[in-house]
């Protein structure tokens, strides 16, 4: 995929975020039958053997001098994934749908920030606005009157993603992409595996056993929900956005993950029925106007998203 233009980069990564959005309620629903971590493990296990044929067809090759930055960069990617998607998926046990999927979108807006205070990029002032209207609209979509987070919510709000954007965005450059994403998916299953031995917790929630029974597994919701996460969400979502992220900047593949939540909710709403309520609606609202003041600000005076999106080089 080095050949790959602007406009292409950019519609991979937008079914990207439609998987990610509407593997919301699948992931929900899984989990309320196995847990968090033997769910992770079994997902990027899946994720990396889905890789490897395809690392055999391109005959992907390895400098001998870059393969421990390789290991490295994937291990270090695998652990921030590791912490946000135990976070985000044991977070959606004691929150819903709707409200995990915006409060995992913030990771958009802090992009930019997180640059601004580790690597010293530039921040503008339509960067901080967005976090104004952020904070503003995850009050009102998870506190409200209740003047607290629900255990959920702060689980959730704890996602590393925004760095995993920001330190892909550095370590795809020189590397490797499907050996990178093949190493990462198999990072987060050896932390997961390692979490799991480390912090024993209920194999079943149905059952409520911490004992494993393969029939666990064969249960349609939580066996078609390691196969989608696994196959679409996992091994063809993390190797896209690492070869996608060498045609376009950070900010950008943010703004085109903004739209996760988005499916999230949608998908909350037609197959949970869930509602978000007046308070919550207008707290959504504003996390997306978030995402959108931060990451267009006045590039909509000179168009350079649009640019990428038809696939000419920006300025």
């Amino acid at each position: 995929m080095t050949g790959l233009s602007a406009r292409t980069a950019f519609f991979i990564l937008f079914s990207v975020a439609f998987i990610w959005g509407a593997e919301f309620v699948l992931v929900d629903l899984a989990v309320a039958k196995v847990s968090t971590n033997l769910f992770n493990a079994l997902r990027f296990a899946l994720a990396s053997l889905a890789l490897l044929p395809l690392y055999f067809i391109k005959k992907e090759m390895i400098d001998k001098d870059a393969l421990g930055r390789l290991f490295l960069a994937g291990f270090s990617l695998g652990f921030l994934l590791f912490i946000g998607f135990y976070a985000q998926t044991e977070g959606m046990r004691f929150t819903s749908v709707a409200n995990a999927g915006f409060i995992t979108g913030l990771s958009v807006p802090l992009v930019p920030v997180l640059a601004f205070l580790v690597f010293r990029q530039s921040a503008s002032w339509h960067v901080w606005l967005g976090v104004i209207f952020a904070t503003f609209g995850l009050y009102l979509l998870t506190i409200g009157d209740k003047l607290s987070f629900n255990q959920g919510d702060s689980l959730v709000l704890i996602c590393a993603f925004a760095f995993h954007i920001l330190l892909t965005d550095k370590f795809v450059v020189n590397l490797p992409i499907i050996s990178l994403s093949i190493i990462q998916m198999a990072a987060v299953a050896i932390y997961s595996l390692i979490a799991l031995a480390l912090a024993p917790e209920l194999i079943s929630q149905k059952a409520m056993s911490s004992s494993f029974d393969i029939s666990i597994l064969l249960d349609p919701i939580v066996l078609s929900g390691i196969l989608i996460t696994g196959l679409l969400g996992s091994a063809y979502a993390y190797w896209a956005q690492s070869a996608c992220q060498r045609h376009l900047e950070p900010a950008k593949v943010a703004l085109i993950f903004a739209t996760e939540p988005v499916f999230a909710f949608l998908s909350a709403w037609v197959f949970l029925g869930e509602v978000l309520g007046v308070k919550g609606s207008l707290g959504a609202l504003l996390i997306l106007v978030a995402i959108l003041v931060s990451e267009l600000g006045h590039n909509l005076t000179d168009k350079s998203l649009f640019k990428s999106i038809r696939g000419q080089k920006p300025n």
